[in-house]
């Protein structure tokens, strides 16, 4: 079996320094040790308010990190912008509230269809991958073939949550299987990421349709405790076991 990539999303160092302000810690630290530790990508979301990453985050792990960077945007012109001037190696595209905590879910493909694929488009152009952070339900898997995607990434915070607070779980890991198998069958390369865990992330690796998993909040989490280069050598064993 084809081993499996880790995405490390370093978004929450940016968020503790901003509790405080100033430069700590530094998210360009983070993805220097997660690049030394086997990360194989990074993830960073630059969302409109700028809550954590900010633009010169971006510009300055762009410049120094030599491992992919994976650009998490919104689908607006602003973003569609910026990850077109600093052109990442990957776009996902994902939804965003300004009152939620956290992504609360996959995008709206059906809604917004016709300005996600004009950034699928314009994108592609640029020579960047595109990934759609979407529900694991066939509809939106079809909708993102149709729309121009060679990647969807699978939201598996249902799953997760249902695993966590140890309600039943079957039936969301029975959709995010089907969604991948049928991606996979359409020519889709499939990620998956949102609320994983060692066990979650363990569970959801036996899928193998799942090409890469995107993990943030958790590594972040445990490094404050064990440290940021041991937990992701973790998650790296836990993928591919």
């Amino acid at each position: 079996m084809k081993s499996k990539l880790l995405g490390v999303n370093i978004d929450h160092v940016a968020t503790i320094r901003n509790a405080r302000g100033g430069i700590h810690p530094s998210p360009l630290r983070a993805a220097q040790i997660a690049t030394e530790s086997g990360a194989d990508s990074i993830t960073i979301h630059l969302r409109e308010d700028r809550r954590h990453i900010t633009d010169k985050d971006l510009k300055d792990i762009k410049r120094k990190i030599k491992i992919p960077i994976n650009l998490e945007i919104a689908p607006t012109s602003e973003m569609l912008r910026i990850a077109c001037f600093y052109k990442p190696d990957s776009v996902c595209i994902v939804p965003e509230k300004r009152t939620e905590i956290t992504t609360e879910g996959g995008l709206n493909v059906k809604k917004n269809k016709f300005f996600i694929k004009k950034m699928i488009k314009k994108l592609n152009l640029k020579k960047i991958k595109v990934s759609l952070f979407i529900e694991p339900r066939i509809e939106d898997v079809k909708i993102s073939k149709e729309i121009g995607a060679k990647y969807i990434e699978i939201h598996t915070g249902k799953y997760c949550n249902c695993l966590n607070l140890k309600k039943k779980y079957a039936t969301e890991y029975k959709k995010i299987k089907k969604a991948a198998r049928y991606a996979d069958n359409l020519g889709l390369k499939v990620n998956a990421g949102h609320g994983l865990t060692y066990r979650s992330a363990y569970t959801i690796s036996r899928i193998k349709f799942i090409n890469e998993f995107n993990i943030g909040h958790f590594i972040i989490s445990e490094s404050i405790f064990f440290g940021l280069r041991k937990i992701i050598m973790k998650f790296k064993k836990i993928i591919n076991k």
